[in-house]
């Protein structure tokens, strides 16, 4: 049986080691988790950088699946790449039909992840897979009543779509805060992972209203870098830096001069 990782198990009951990154990161007092979302050879330089895993959607993962030869291929390039978690986004007409599809996967790997579009039969499957110890995300979720009821249903992560909502004039983050308040007695609770987050701007909201992980492009948490005044002052330091060069007070230093 796997261990499923996301189930936050208090320290007497599980070691460190039996747990997935975002419990960890919790425990060491070191969340939200992010994970990435991207073409296997865009995460090679990014996954080392503190990231908790991939993960796919099945958009991204039809038109990675063009480029390097199948859907199962993209899956082994990302465990090529990394030993941490996979979340595969799968989808079927029928209970049968998921959890054969979901198998495809899982025996690939333990590190993988089942994702799964919220509805009737996801609920089934995540009760399902709850037993079976494989450990699931649910999607498409935009309401509170669908988070409770994939909640009780067994599912480890649960994903409020933010950009969707934003675009539809809403507040992309509200179901975070939502979730966050409604799950936030519960011993063993599901982790909250804000999805599609194409903006540093819903990255900030989301960690801001509770989120306890966080899944985008490499490219957004690339551009997480990025502020005006970090522009600024990086610009007065390097232009010291370069003076203390000029000026040859840093003897002894190996410095690159471009």
């Amino acid at each position: 049986m796997r261990t499923v990782s996301a189930v936050p198990l208090a320290p007497s009951i599980a070691e460190e080691s039996d747990i997935g990154p975002v419990p960890a990161a919790r425990r060491q007092g070191r969340g939200p988790a992010v994970w990435l979302a991207g073409d296997p050879d865009d995460l090679k330089e990014w996954m080392p950088l503190g990231i908790a895993g991939i993960v796919t959607n099945t958009v991204v993962h039809n038109q990675y699946a063009k480029a390097h030869g199948g859907a199962i291929d993209v899956i082994k390039k990302y465990l090529d790449l990394t030993d941490k978690p996979i979340v595969v986004e799968i989808d079927g007409h029928s209970l049968d039909e998921l959890l054969e599809v979901g198998r495809a996967f899982t025996d690939l790997s333990d590190q993988i992840i089942l994702k799964i579009p919220c509805s009737v039969n996801a609920l089934k499957a995540f009760a399902a897979l709850r037993e079976e110890g494989v450990e699931t995300c649910c999607t498409t979720v935009f309401s509170l009543p669908q988070a409770v009821a994939v909640a009780q249903a067994g599912v480890d992560h649960i994903l409020p779509f933010c950009e969707p909502i934003k675009e539809a004039g809403g507040d992309p983050t509200k179901l975070i805060r939502e979730c966050a308040q409604v799950f936030g007695g519960w011993e063993q609770r599901p982790f909250i992972m804000a999805a599609l987050v194409r903006t540093v701007e819903t990255a900030y909201a989301a960690f801001r209203d509770g989120a306890d992980e966080l899944v985008t492009m490499w490219t957004v948490y690339r551009d997480m870098m990025d502020h005006p005044m970090t522009a600024q002052w990086n610009e007065v330091f390097m232009d010291a830096w370069q003076d203390m060069d000029r000026n040859g007070l840093l003897e002894g230093v190996p410095v690159r001069r471009e």
